[in-house]
């Protein structure tokens, strides 16, 4: 069965609002899609309701009442629950119905789900995404998708409503796959940052200007310009949860396991994240490793 999905026509379901999933819903609501919401936190959905969208009282109810369901939750056991759980979104779906999955999550359980929405004649796609709160509220993500061709492809209209770049990776787990790539380019990446910005301190420079120097160049790299300017103002609100990038890690570092590869410095930055989280920072955002990182070298950065 060919599938259309537009505006006006198709009804869209979503479930979980939280630091990026109210942005992303909230785009697909004013490009005219009928939506209906689930969240654990009723509250979180007030900004939306008052824009129109409807609530439902679980996962399955949402799915009921959609054509597309869209999920992004925190970690895979709550993926297997709003999904495949006894009141979760398959068990709402009918045939010719659409479950994506937004949350990074394991790509085994992207197949799962794959398979067992194939079994009822539902169809099924992974697409995590990359650019955290900035990249959902300015509808510019990054989107990595995994699933069959013709349903990625009828989902455009809502791809492009949400992000910049969107690019179908392959089969059912294949963005969750390519997910994990970019969750280990981010890993080391940030210990570059954090370390380089307490060398700048701890050498008596500006950083604010040393930013000037080197944000542009060759050192250059979305984390140093976005989350830079955060570090440097104390600002350590989330973008990305640190206790979710610790999730992100686990799940490369299994993959890796299976697959026979040694990522060292993937490992270390799991273990630094660790610390962090222990030191009480696991919902702050992840550019907060600067904290870990300066309490190693007897700074208080916070009061610097």
């Amino acid at each position: 069965m060919a599938l259309s999905i537009s505006p006006g026509e198709t009804k869209i379901g979503w479930i979980g609002l939280g630091v990026m999933g109210s942005s992303m819903c909230g785009h697909l609501v004013d490009k005219g899609f009928a939506t209906t919401v689930y969240t654990r936190t009723k509250d979180k959905a007030d900004p939306l309701l008052a824009k129109g969208a409807t609530w439902a009282d679980s996962p399955k109810a949402v799915a009921e009442q959609a054509d597309v369901i869209f999920a992004i939750v925190g970690f895979p056991s709550d993926v297997r629950e709003v999904m495949l759980g006894a009141n979760g979104a398959l068990g709402g779906s009918k045939e010719g119905n659409v479950l994506v999955d937004m949350t990074t999550s394991e790509p085994s359980l992207a197949i799962e789900i794959y398979e067992a929405a194939k079994a009822k004649g539902v169809h099924s796609v992974d697409a995590p995404v990359s650019g955290g709160d900035i990249g959902a509220k300015e509808a510019r993500l990054s989107i990595m998708i995994g699933g069959d061709k013709d349903a990625v492809d009828a989902l455009q209209p809502c791809w492009e409503t949400m992000g910049k770049t969107i690019v179908h990776q392959g089969g059912a787990g294949a963005g969750q796959h390519t997910k994990m790539v970019n969750q280990t380019l981010i890993a080391t990446n940030m210990i570059g940052m954090c370390e380089a910005l307490l060398y700048g301190y701890k050498a008596g420079l500006d950083l604010p200007t040393v930013m000037q120097s080197v944000a542009s160049g060759a050192a250059g790299s979305w984390s140093l310009s976005n989350l830079g300017p955060r570090v440097i103002d104390n600002n350590f609100d989330p973008g990305f949860f640190v206790e979710h990038f610790i999730k992100d890690m686990g799940i490369a570092l299994d993959e890796a396991k299976k697959m026979g590869l040694s990522l060292p410095g993937l490992a270390l930055s799991h273990q630094l994240y660790l610390a962090l989280q222990a030191q009480g920072h696991g919902r702050d955002g992840t550019h907060a490793l600067q904290l870990a990182l300066a309490s190693m070298a007897d700074i208080d950065w916070k009061s610097r």
